[in-house]
């Protein structure tokens, strides 16, 4: 009896061990000409942040939620600015009124210097003649270099005085666009990953409000060997494969490709044995599906990219793209 039942066990074995040997071979001869590696869906984050400091007055969104470019993401009390812009208005008009006046002067110094010309004619034309002394005729040479230097100092008030207003009128310019901030907007559409002040605290200057994810930039990082990068190019067609969605490869491409060797990271785990030296690379899902489906997109989810370095062979059943997905993509602009 025992004999029956380890020959039996023996039986079941050897079955079990044919058919899993028999799908393991069938998998790596579907992936023949393939280069693959694990990694997780990421995106590009940004920072809404602050340019001067303020207390907060609200905070009109919830981490989690979607956000499109444009939208009040935080709201701050910024008085003190306000009264800033105020006092750089009155400093432009006090500006624009002393270039008035230096106008005015410089009106009244072309005026003397006229005058003081024809006075120099006239006492030199006399001194010519011996009708006035030549002690004359210097002193209305000197009245008229004197009104020379007050016209040339007239002047350069006046250019002063424009260079002022144009300082000033910057310096409006610069607080009022900070003034802006009191309604910090999402600079892009994306999704709230992190909401990071509440209603009442005080920011500072490049203080933090939300962080964002764009979710029109979605990617995975993978590392392959040295051996096959030279067989990749960027904008190459590529499959992801995630964990919660065995069943459905979605279309990608190659965004980016490290130029130089590195380390495998210690967090990096692969099938095959570790290699000491890998290349980063970026397998970006297209901008037009994402924003098709951006409500379905997730961050952080593990899966298997795949690219393939023999551009002569097809994508294996399980890595064919549903033309669906296809569609999607090529509606869009």
């Amino acid at each position: 009896m025992t004999k029956k039942l380890l020959l039996i066990a023996f039986v079941i074995a050897a079955v079990a061990g044919g058919i899993y040997y028999y799908f393991q071979h069938a998998k790596t001869k579907d992936l023949e000409g393939i280069a693959y590696g694990n990694g997780r869906i990421e995106a590009q984050s940004v920072d809404i942040a602050t340019r001067h400091g303020g207390r907060v007055l609200s905070v009109p969104v919830e981490e989690g939620q979607m956000v499109e470019a444009g939208d009040v993401v935080a709201t701050l009390d910024l008085t003190d600015l306000a009264a800033s812009v105020t006092g750089a208005k009155a400093n432009v008009r006090a500006r624009v009124q002393q270039k008035d006046a230096a106008a005015s002067a410089v009106a009244q110094a072309e005026s003397a210097l006229i005058l003081a010309d024809k006075e120099y004619e006239r006492a030199d034309a006399l001194a010519r003649e011996k009708a006035v002394s030549e002690s004359r005729r210097d002193q209305a040479f000197n009245a008229k270099q004197a009104a020379e230097a007050q016209l040339s100092a007239a002047r350069q008030n006046f250019s002063s005085a424009e260079e002022g207003i144009e300082v000033a009128e910057a310096e409006v310019a610069r607080l009022e666009d900070l003034l802006t901030d009191q309604n910090l907007k999402a600079s892009r559409a994306g999704r709230v990953l992190y909401k990071l002040v509440e209603p009442g605290e005080v920011m500072s200057a490049g203080g933090k409000a939300v962080t964002l994810l764009d979710l029109t930039d979605v990617y995975m990082t993978i590392f392959l060997p040295t051996e096959t990068i030279g067989k990749l190019q960027l904008k190459q067609e590529a499959r992801i494969v995630l964990d919660a969605m065995p069943e459905t490869a979605i279309p990608a491409y190659i965004s980016y490709i490290s130029p130089e060797a590195q380390f495998t990271p210690r967090q990096v785990e692969t099938r095959t044995e570790r290699e000491k030296l890998t290349f980063r690379v970026k397998i970006r899902i297209p901008p037009s599906l994402l924003s098709k489906y951006i409500d379905k997109v997730k961050t952080g989810l593990p899966g298997i990219a795949y690219l393939r370095v023999d551009q002569d062979r097809d994508w294996p059943a399980n890595l064919k793209v549903d033309p669906a997905l296809l569609q999607d993509i090529e509606a869009q602009p």
